[in-house]
């Protein structure tokens, strides 16, 4: 089979399995451990797999579970940026919460390979997690939210009720002085039990949710402990979380960790051996 053949073969065999070690998709493909590598770097390097030692997990979207239809807008690279910066507040063996936010679900696919108690109330979440065996899972029961996968209501707040995280990760519709929004009332009473069953609360959400207000109001900034977001926040929202006092963690843009072009030098100008340097910025983003 051709190469691209091949590659696809793997992509399925890692999707329909959840988990598969190196040696048996080597055999299955009649080639060598070191090509199965490279195969799944571009599988990874896409978001589809994170490799583990000796195997690599599925970590892309799945054909029986319903996850987001807008991974292609132009928010999506600052919601993986701030999923990276995230999963660097997670310590292992921690017990989390992750709500049912698209930016939360860049952040699971991160964690898919690391010992965690994870507690969701998130379809998608639990379907990815469940095919890793060092993740002990927890789902949160309730009506299911047919348009997001999640479930809320009366049975999942009383669940979040008997339960203790050191961590809940949520996403919200907006980020103002006010406070923290969603426009789903429902959905807004399931967040504040998360918070409430949580030693921290930490927000994902990108530069454009701030500033906006929505239809319920989930609590007052100065009752989170962090928000992690991408370094296109402006100043007078930089602000006003230090007013409330809550910690901020800013993600560096995809667009600034990319090399930038320079200019040829003129035929007559002496090379230089510098290379140009990028000031990196030491806050995450969720």
């Amino acid at each position: 089979m051709t190469t691209d053949e091949r590659r696809d073969r793997l992509r399925d065999l890692v999707k329909d399995r959840g988990f598969a070690a190196l040696g048996e998709l080597a055999s299955q493909l009649s080639v060598s451990e070191s090509t199965i590598r490279r195969d799944l770097e571009m599988l990874e390097e896409a978001g589809l797999a994170r490799r583990t030692h000796g195997g690599v997990y599925w970590t892309g979207d799945s054909d029986t579970i319903s996850v987001f239809e807008s991974r292609n807008d132009d928010s999506w690279a600052a919601k993986q940026a701030i999923g990276r910066a995230a999963s660097e507040l997670i310590a292992d063996h921690d017990t989390i919460l992750l709500d049912g936010g698209s930016t939360v679900y860049e952040l699971a696919r991160l964690i898919v390979h690391r010992p965690l108690q994870v507690v969701t109330n998130s379809l998608p979440v639990a379907h990815l997690l469940s095919t890793s065996d060092s993740i002990d899972l927890v789902m949160i029961g309730g009506c299911v939210r047919g348009r997001t996968s999640v479930t809320i209501g009366p049975l999942a707040d009383s669940q979040l009720a008997t339960i203790h995280v050191t961590t809940a990760f949520l996403s919200v519709a907006g980020v103002s002085p006010r406070g923290l929004f969603n426009s789903d009332m429902m959905l807004v009473e399931s967040e504040k039990a998360m918070l409430a069953s949580a030693e921290r609360g930490i927000v994902l959400a990108d530069h454009s949710k701030f500033g906006k207000t929505s239809l319920s109001r989930i609590c007052e900034l100065h009752q989170i402990d962090t928000v992690v977001t991408d370094d296109g926040l402006d100043s007078d929202a930089k602000a006003w979380l230090e007013s409330a006092g809550v910690q901020l963690r800013l993600a560096q843009s995809p667009l600034a960790q990319s090399p930038q072009k320079t200019s040829a030098p003129a035929p007559a100008a002496p090379s230089s051996n510098s290379s140009p340097t990028h000031s990196l910025n030491n806050a995450n983003l969720t």
